[in-house]
């Protein structure tokens, strides 16, 4: 490198689009939201990068400008997602105002309502995801199996609060019941979204609220 030269900021690839008043990262959030919505619909195979512009009045040829390639978009995606969820559970798995199994109720009742709400058309991202993994970039199993194990850790720590309150018994595997939710939870959701009914979800949580009663034989 030539030391009389001033080292020039890496170029963005793609072309910025013209007249634009809107902010880079404005921009940036407006594409993400926008793939989070067509995702949770549609699975990352099915959408195209063109839909995603038009959604948010993005010149087509612009995508570059605000991410490096389709990978790296569905890696933001995949975090922004992540985040999301991880708040919506905090919101009902750290709620005092409730014992800690009603929590994980709660939890169950208003993702029944949402799915019902969007007439069964959108998921779980992730778990969409995790279904296409065979076609996916490799860089996204690693992150995908991260997300779902923060999301089982927050509800195991909801299982352990209802331990200490003798809501479950403490022969019970905290973690292990929080990875079973989950692994059936995802099931139970693709069900629901196959049969647009929310009773999937329902006969899911039933079962495993059944699986924490003390055995009383």
């Amino acid at each position: 490198m030539n030391l009389t030269t001033p080292e020039r900021p890496a170029r963005r690839r793609g072309r910025p689009p013209k007249n634009s008043a809107r902010p880079y990262s404005e921009v940036r959030q407006a594409l993400v939201q926008s793939g989070l919505a067509m995702l949770t619909e549609k699975g990352y195979s099915s959408v195209g990068i063109d839909e995603i512009l038009r959604s948010v009045d993005v010149p087509k040829g612009s995508f570059y400008h605000y991410f490096k390639s389709k990978e790296e978009f569905g890696q933001e995606l995949i975090g922004a997602y992540g985040q999301y969820f991880a708040r919506k559970l905090d919101r009902f798995l750290l709620d005092d105002a409730f014992a800690p199994l009603q929590r994980i109720r709660n939890f169950v009742q208003d993702a029944s309502e949402g799915m019902t709400r969007h007439q069964f058309r959108r998921g779980c991202l992730i778990g969409n995801l995790g279904q296409e993994m065979s076609l996916l970039p490799e860089s996204f199993r690693g992150q995908l199996k991260a997300v779902f194990e923060d999301w089982q850790q927050r509800t195991a720590d909801c299982l352990r609060a209802a331990q200490a309150c003798g809501e479950l018994s403490t022969a019970q595997d905290c973690d292990q019941l929080a990875e079973w939710f989950w692994i059936g939870w995802e099931g139970a959701v693709l069900r629901a979204k196959l049969e647009a009914s929310p009773e999937p979800l329902q006969r899911f949580a039933s079962g495993f609220f059944q699986l924490l009663q003390p055995d009383t034989d």
